[in-house]
């Protein structure tokens, strides 16, 4: 969860000496938010604090009976997904976009090995440090006949990082981790959608009794390439990092293709990345409490040339691990179920077909290096957002 921005250095005085205990208000379980965005939880924890707090919660996608939930907000039964790449060709973004360059043959941070070894000190990752995946988050596509929604904005919303403005709301979708539009089971409940080339990505959305709810908004330009401080300088997004969603989520369709060519999104517990530092291309970090050697927010980690792909159980595993050697990942958001992938619900190829939540467990902290972005920021939450 996040924390409103007045009551966020109350709280952090408050907690002085008590930090375990009050990390998870602060940093909002994750995180999105200004403090706190959500960790991302568990599904991945998108901030929340992800966790996976439930050890008996793989981080699968929950049983889709092929129904929506009844209340859905009344937008109707239609399909909200689709198999269709959307703009980008799957990349969403131009050629030349961050999430899509390739960093095969980039050198590793001077301070890779420092990094790398104080994560592997704090614990390594989350849930028992098991790099496992998240199948949670929907990406919805509208082909611009959903209704445009305006919302109530709730105190998971801040400004100026967020967008108040009216987004589409397909029939039929739903948000992350739930069957419908009604967040039942106060997690992230991220509503993303894509519509022409306006990417839509909301965290805590809420459709209930006909009452538009929403945490904060951000909408990205598909036809723009982002500089190294995204929406603005100390601004979150739907993401703790200031990060978009979907263009970082691999999908069952990309498996069944045999490539994933673009960066993944990945979280980690709070307690394990550098104190209120982020890097670029991250434009916002948290509360975290980390060591001052440990991975600050935003932290890009590719997967080391020499990794064993034959030792991965399954194909569907080694395509990961090839995107993860080529793209690499970023870090995105607090939570315990390190890598997030795109719901199957709206594609074609479903993932029970290709990939099981457990099957990069063998992949260890160690076999990553850090590519370097540029300096550490300190975290301020003086959100500048750029024109």
């Amino acid at each position: 969860m996040r924390t409103a921005p007045a009551l966020r250095w109350i709280l952090v005085l408050a907690c002085a000496g008590l930090l375990a205990a009050c990390q998870g208000d602060i940093q909002g379980e994750d995180d999105a938010g200004q403090d706190g965005q959500t960790q991302d939880d568990g599904q991945d924890g998108a901030q929340g604090v992800d966790d996976g707090s439930l050890p008996e919660d793989d981080g699968s996608p929950p049983e889709d009976d092929g129904a929506q939930a009844e209340d859905d907000g009344g937008v109707g039964d239609d399909e909200g997904g689709g198999n269709d790449p959307g703009p980008g060709q799957g990349h969403y973004f131009p050629p030349g976009a961050i999430w899509t360059q390739d960093v095969y043959d980039a050198p590793a941070a001077a301070d890779s090995d420092a990094i790398i070894q104080c994560l592997r000190d704090a614990g390594g990752w989350g849930n028992e440090d098991v790099f496992q995946i998240d199948f949670s988050i929907e990406v919805l596509r509208d082909d611009g006949s959903a209704p445009m929604r305006d919302f109530i904005p709730t105190g998971d919303f801040y400004s100026p990082d967020c967008d108040q403005v009216p987004m589409p709301v397909p029939a039929g979708g739903a948000l992350e981790g739930e069957q419908g539009y009604e967040c039942t089971s106060d997690g992230d409940c991220h509503l993303i959608v894509v519509r022409g080339t306006d990417l839509y990505e909301m965290w805590r959305a809420n459709i209930s009794g006909g009452d538009f709810y929403g945490g904060c908004l951000a909408v990205w330009d598909l036809t723009r390439i982002y500089g190294p401080t995204g929406r603005g300088a100390q601004c979150t997004s739907a993401d703790a990092a200031g990060f978009p969603i979907a263009p970082l989520l691999f999908s069952a369709d990309e498996l069944a293709a045999g490539e994933i060519a673009h960066a993944i999104r990945f979280i980690l517990p709070n307690d394990r990345v550098k104190q209120r530092t982020y890097v670029p291309p991250a434009t916002h970090g948290t509360n975290t409490s980390g060591g001052t050697a440990c991975p600050p927010y935003g932290v890009h980690f590719r997967l080391r040339r020499d990794f064993p792909l034959e030792t991965l159980p399954n194909e569907g595993a080694r395509v990961v691990a090839r995107a993860l050697q080529r793209y690499g990942m970023f870090h995105a958001d607090g939570g315990n179920i390190a890598l997030t992938a795109q719901s199957d619900r709206f594609t074609t190829a479903k993932w029970a077909d290709h990939l099981e939540p457990r099957d990069l467990s063998a992949i260890q902290v160690e076999d990553f290096e850090v590519i370097d972005h540029g300096g550490q920021v300190p975290v301020t939450y003086d959100c500048v957002r750029n024109p």
